[in-house]
């Protein structure tokens, strides 16, 4: 039986699940999430928990059971905490600012990017090289983090470039200059 896909889904105290046939929803202070779950799992709510079973104990059943039990989770955790990915910018003159509904990016380009925000996503900015994206679907949340990354992603012998905070860059050594 899948380690993961056995734990119960704890739904805190503000969050209203829903059950219906293949889709769960979750009802929260962050929002509103729902999700199409695969047909070869099923779904029960006892005392305050969400439990996953598997209809079958074939392969396939199985490779799903943990992955319905992550979506439930992460629409549990998303409508009551949210998600958040934390960039820096590192680089002489790269910085970031909002316009409107976009974040606009001077990386050193000719031209400024401009990023249109995704419905439900945020980002705060912290000075001119810090921000963080946040909202309560996880897969928005790390979608536009890493396309944000994209932009210019860090190099390994400045280290100039966007990261995320907890990323590490491995640096390398310039020219030897040896004969």
């Amino acid at each position: 039986m899948s380690r993961i896909g056995k734990l119960p889904v704890v739904v805190p105290k503000g969050v209203t699940v829903e059950l219906s046939e293949g889709v769960v929803s979750a009802k929260g202070p962050k929002g509103t999430l729902s999700c199409d779950l695969p047909p070869l799992v099923s779904v029960t709510q006892e005392e305050g928990n969400i439990l996953v079973n598997r209809n079958s104990d074939d392969q396939s059943a199985r490779a799903m059971h943990g992955l319905a039990r992550t979506l439930v989770s992460n629409l549990v955790t998303g409508v009551s905490a949210g998600f958040s990915r934390a960039i820096e910018i590192n680089g002489v003159g790269y910085t970031v600012e909002t316009k409107g509904k976009y974040a606009v990016f001077n990386l050193g380009y000719s031209h400024p990017i401009y990023y249109e925000l995704p419905e439900g996503v945020e980002i705060k900015i912290d000075g001119k090289t810090k921000l963080t994206v946040s909202g309560a679907d996880k897969q928005a949340v790390g979608s536009s983090a890493a396309k944000i990354r994209s932009f210019r992603p860090p190099e390994p012998y400045k280290g100039k470039g966007v990261k995320y905070a907890d990323e590490i860059i491995r640096r390398k050594d310039g020219k030897s200059g040896g004969r």
